[in-house]
């Protein structure tokens, strides 16, 4: 077996026990949608469906039927059906306990101001207004993720084998191809911090970004 194909059967390591959850940017942060996904990428999540949806106060009613009863669920559906949202099913290569967990970390405490406070590099930190104009919202748990994905994606079956191959489909896309490259460009400039050198490498060369530097120019 070559390198390479080491390579890749590393990044593409097969999981059937994958792990999914559901985010929401919300209509005040619309116009901001791709920056935000742009973020939600680079900490390694792959979107497996998106869809730009918007609800009627019926639809954010029972989106938010849990919240029926509390004071602040009269503010939430008004606020969810007030403009377009982006819908994301998102997975994580980590798997279970990381894929739900992680993500609620990114988008970071429920009220804003807080999320500045004691995690400032959270979505709701970043983006965020207060507690209902938050910006992100993120699945709970996973009973609640399933639900939400149902809400949402009601045609999409969470069977892990075939969602597998779009997160498979997804790393031939981007991440493999990349990461080659690195490793490529690594063997020719031979640093001192290989480890260190292909963090830079990748930070810079993300195929998220806008422009992506040669191979050759890092050395």
């Amino acid at each position: 077996m070559s390198k390479v194909e080491s390579v890749s059967d590393v990044v593409c390591s097969c999981r059937i026990d994958m792990e999914f959850t559901l985010a929401l940017i919300k209509p005040d942060l619309y116009v901001r949608a791709a920056d935000i996904e742009e973020i939600i990428l680079s900490h390694n999540f792959i979107v497996l469906q998106r869809r730009v949806v918007r609800l009627s106060r019926e639809d954010a009613s029972e989106f938010y039927a849990e919240q029926c009863g509390t004071m602040s669920f009269a503010g939430l559906v008004t606020f969810l059906s007030s403009g377009p949202l982006l819908v994301l099913l998102l997975t994580h290569p980590g798997g279970p306990g990381v894929t739900l967990d992680q993500f609620k970390k990114l988008v970071g405490p429920t009220n804003s101001n807080k999320a500045r406070e004691i995690s400032p590099d959270s979505l709701r930190a970043l983006f965020g207004m207060d507690e209902l104009r938050n910006a992100v919202h993120a699945s709970e748990s996973l009973t609640a993720a399933k639900r939400e994905i149902k809400f949402f994606f009601p045609s999409v079956t969470l069977d892990p084998l075939r969602l597998q191959n779009q997160a498979n489909e997804y790393l031939d896309r981007l991440v493999t191809p990349t990461l080659l490259q690195g490793l490529d460009a690594l063997c020719k400039c031979k640093p001192q911090n290989p480890v260190a050198w292909l963090a830079d490498w990748l930070l810079n060369n993300n195929p998220n970004k806008p422009s992506i530097l040669h191979p050759d120019s890092s050395c």
